[in-house]
């Protein structure tokens, strides 16, 4: 069977799809390796993948907090994420990336994995591009809401050839971000790109990791793309589910708030959790605050804060959640059915959220406003509105009748002729026309 590297970038909610893809073809007899941080080697190993490590590490990017300070800034985080965390590293990258695809047969790369086309180019071996969320298509039919571009919710109202003339523009601006790949391709003898970022689709097989629900195939996806629905993946580090301690708080009273900011949120949440413990106070509810490393000093008798739980077996019992707008977490409480709340940092938030409250599932509250008083009003709406539930069960029931990791794991098969459950043209009626 086939030998497939699968190689991410990023936080727990860019690394979990990958697990849950490589857990799928590793039942089927393939060879799974997860290429990435080398911090994630027990959190991979434990779900039964082959680790490989591939600079940078978390270790080198120097004082974690402000790290993530920066990156979850609404107007600057991206830009930074790019510049100052992926790409110094890319030729260190290259190389270790490299070692992990000798023998492999195929190469699924995150679109932040700058050194996957080139070892794909190099060997000549299949690359199949994934996309985490609808953000990262740069679509101009369904443009999305950015917080680093001011006037970017009225995008959607310009319609797509000011769009196109926008997304010109920012791959013009950010064409020189990307000298060192261009050098390091010019090394290696293989033809340049037009942009590494936005033009990061692979010719074979494109994977829209995310649910039919939040975005529809568009005129400019790049062709041969499949939507897959959410691959979802939530143990802990040693492979664990629920902690005790909250399994039994679920169990002695009703339904509490929950209340995540994800796996990075949670380094710059300020006063959140804080705030989100007086909301719950005040509503006379219980609550459950997902909180990291991160424990609030003082809590009323009624709130539990613990550093992790499986979203996929905490939410399901949750009255409400709110969080962050990561894709991860997203999917995870649009399979739920819940009634929610997004308070959206930076990067894709803003736009997942958007796009949950265009479905009339969620509602959204700004950060700067997420203050006890607003957060009680706006749970309390929530819960008094029947409509939004009964949207939210709607979504739920489609969200949870896809099965991202079986789809995926269908096309890579299809790819590479290795008994694909599901022929190319079964799969292909999820590809957009050009």
């Amino acid at each position: 069977m086939a030998r497939i590297v699968l190689t991410t970038f990023g936080t727990l909610g860019d690394l979990n799809p990958y697990i849950a893809v490589a857990r799928e073809l590793g039942a089927r007899g393939h060879r799974p390796v997860i290429a990435t941080h080398a911090s994630y080697r027990e959190r991979v190993e434990r779900a039964g993948s082959e680790f490989h490590p591939v600079r940078p590490d978390f270790t080198d990017f120097g004082e974690l907090a402000e790290v993530y300070r920066r990156s979850m800034d609404a107007r600057s985080g991206s830009r930074y994420v790019v510049l100052r965390l992926a790409l110094p590293f890319v030729r260190a990258s290259h190389a270790d990336l490299e070692a992990a695809c000798r023998g492999a047969d195929a190469l699924v790369n995150h679109m932040l994995t700058f050194a996957a086309p080139l070892v794909a180019e190099k060997t000549g071996m299949p690359r199949i591009h994934t996309l985490l969320q609808p953000y990262a298509l740069f679509s101009a039919f369904d443009p999305p809401l950015d917080a680093s571009m001011p006037g970017s919710a009225w995008l959607r109202r310009l319609g797509p050839g000011v769009c196109k003339r926008l997304w010109w523009l920012a791959r013009a601006a950010s064409r020189s971000w990307f000298r060192e790949v261009s050098a390091l391709r010019a090394e290696l003898r293989l033809p340049s790109t037009a942009h590494p970022l936005f033009d990061g689709a692979s010719a074979a097989l494109n994977l829209a990791l995310f649910s039919s629900v939040l975005a529809a195939p568009q005129p400019d996806w790049p062709p041969r793309t499949i939507v897959t629905g959410f691959p979802l993946h939530d143990r802990d580090e040693r492979g664990e589910g629920m902690p005790a301690e909250l399994r039994t708080f679920l169990d002695q009273g009703p339904a509490p708030i929950v209340f995540t900011l994800g796996s990075s949120g949670v380094w710059s949440a300020g006063s959140f959790y804080d705030e989100a413990a007086d909301a719950a106070r005040r509503l006379g509810m219980r609550a459950v605050l997902l909180t990291g490393a991160n424990r609030p000093p003082a809590l009323p008798r009624d709130v539990v804060a613990v550093g992790y739980a499986p979203h996929s077996e905490l939410f399901p019992r949750a009255a409400a959640i709110v969080h962050q707008g990561g894709i991860g977490t997203t999917g995870q409480a649009l399979r739920a059915g819940r009634p929610t709340l997004i308070v959206p940092f930076s990067h894709d938030q803003p736009d997942n959220a958007a796009r949950c409250a265009r479905l009339g599932v969620a509602r959204v509250v700004p950060r700067r406003l997420a203050r006890a008083g607003r957060l009680a009003r706006e749970f309390r709406a929530l819960l008094d509105d029947s409509g939004l539930r009964s949207r939210a069960e709607q979504v739920a029931s489609r969200v949870r009748a896809e099965d991202g990791a079986k789809i995926a794991a269908d096309a890579i098969e299809g790819l590479l002729g290795a008994g694909c459950s599901a022929s190319p043209r079964r799969a292909s009626a999820t590809l957009p026309g050009r």
